[in-house]
């Protein structure tokens, strides 16, 4: 078992300000515990992801999903999704997880090691975990990284480019 632990923060609490805009999904409820669907060792699903009101100038997405109440002094990235195009409004159900993609986007090696979403994974006995789904609005089509960036390399080139952002949060407790 885990021990207790402080909660860490809101990691966007940390970024430059942006505005913000609306994500939605058929399968998230912000603030609830995540289906088993989006859970590693059960479903390993994308969730569908539906966003808007971003702002017009926008050129592109990027889509993470990001657990800050890892015991680890980074946290744990899930999912990282590149190069969305600009015209994209949603992504369906298992899109991250060998779904088809929108043309010219592409995922970087999440935390697991693979290319894809990993869905919520809390150690046993862990305190609930926090799993940050974000669409960033980008300034640019191309955020300017390969699918060998990291996700921190990703996090750097998005504190530049990054026009508003939208978060829905889901938790999970083993």
């Amino acid at each position: 078992m885990i021990l207790d632990r402080p909660v860490a923060p809101n990691p966007y609490d940390y970024l430059p300000p942006v505005p913000s805009f609306t994500v939605t999904s058929t399968e998230i409820s912000d603030g609830d515990a995540l289906d088993e669907a989006q859970v590693y060792d059960a479903g390993n699903r994308s969730p569908q992801l539906s966003w808007e009101g971003f702002p017009d100038t926008t050129k592109g997405f990027v889509v993470t999903c990001f657990d800050p109440d890892a015991p680890t002094p980074s946290g744990f990235w899930h999912w990282v999704l590149v190069d969305v195009p600009g015209d994209v409004r949603s992504l369906e159900t298992g899109a991250g997880s060998g779904g088809i993609l929108p043309a010219g986007a592409f995922h970087v090696r999440n935390d697991f090691g693979t290319s894809d979403y990993a869905g919520a994974a809390p150690p046993q006995g862990d305190m609930p975990h926090r799993y940050y789904f974000v669409v960033h609005a980008i300034s640019e089509e191309r955020l300017g990284v390969d699918e060998n960036a990291t996700p921190a390399v990703v996090s750097f080139n998005l504190a530049f480019k990054t026009l508003a952002r939208a978060t829905l949060l889901g938790t999970f407790q083993h």
